[in-house]
């Protein structure tokens, strides 16, 4: 299992954003400073408010807007799903970093989430992967 920990500004306005994405919340893992959105069976998104995810860490919490500080890569299905995922970050206030990138075997979109955190959506066919030299 993989949990990704991210600090949020208003954790119920990013809840409203990756519901719309059409991502679930466990609520035994849910409260006022925390969310636990659901990716797959093993995978998870902590999305944590700044002062909760500040008691995890000395440091100062990266402010996604000006710093990277992580890439938050997904895969799909189709290149419809990518898109329609990329459409629906847009509507919700997200913010488009990157031009689509096209290889013919992969193909791949970015956002920036409400926060600044960057997510990438990709789909591979490994059948159209040219061959290895």
């Amino acid at each position: 299992m993989i949990f990704v920990n991210l600090p949020v500004k208003n954790l119920p306005r990013s809840m409203d954003f990756f519901q719309k994405l059409g991502y679930s919340f466990n609520p035994q893992f849910t409260n006022e400073q925390g969310a636990c959105m659901v990716i797959s069976d093993v995978i998870f998104v902590m999305l944590l408010d700044n002062n909760f995810y500040q008691t995890f860490t000395k440091k100062t919490v990266a402010d996604a807007t000006k710093t990277s500080e992580v890439i938050v890569a997904l895969n799909a299905d189709s290149k419809e799903e990518v898109d329609e995922w990329l459409a629906k970050a847009v509507a919700g206030g997200a913010t488009t970093p990157n031009a689509p990138v096209d290889h013919g075997f992969m193909y791949s979109v970015s956002f920036d989430d409400l926060d600044g955190h960057h997510w990438e959506m990709v789909y591979m066919d490994m059948s159209q992967m040219p061959p290895t030299p």
